[in-house]
């Protein structure tokens, strides 16, 4: 019977603060107005393989999706101050699968995380990892341009919420 066998290696990650310019309730709510929950009618229509489903919804939705949000402020409440923190995964099926049919590791960060919180100082602020250099690692171009349009999607609505 074989072994399994462990690898690892250090990779190179560039990561993103953007200080928001508005309260944090204020970029919270303009962020999850302009980026829709995802449709699970995407999920369905690249399981089901109907490619002209898919170009009409690429064609017409939006570049990205919130997949899921958690409150991590809620968490701090056990330490009696909860706090404005939540993080999303951010993303979009359809551009996950032109990165996974190169390579089903790419999964692991898609969608991408991205964190809103509020600072001791009151500071609003995103952080995330840049998706290029997440992907990137994986040594296939296809998968990195991929990262590279996401980086461009997911700046721009960020900077837009942050005001």
């Amino acid at each position: 019977m074989a072994k399994s066998v462990i690898t690892s290696r250090n990779i190179s990650v560039e990561h993103v603060r953007i200080a928001c310019a508005r309260p944090f309730e204020l970029v919270r709510t303009g962020l999850e107005a302009d980026i829709p929950k995802l449709d699970a009618n995407i999920l369905m229509l690249l399981s089901s393989g109907d490619r002209d489903g898919v170009n009409r919804y690429e064609e017409q939705g939006p570049p990205l999706f919130i997949f899921l949000a958690r409150d991590h402020g809620a968490l701090l409440e056990i330490t009696g101050r909860k706090r404005n923190a939540v993080q999303y995964e951010i993303g979009n099926p359809i551009t996950a699968s032109k990165m996974t049919r190169y390579d089903l590791g790419a999964a692991l960060y898609a969608p991408v995380r991205v964190a809103l919180f509020e600072l001791e100082n009151g500071e609003v602020v995103f952080e995330y990892d840049k998706p290029s250099s997440l992907f990137g690692q994986f040594g296939d171009g296809r998968v990195k341009e991929v990262g590279f349009y996401l980086d461009q999607e997911l700046e721009a609505a960020l900077i837009k919420a942050a005001g």
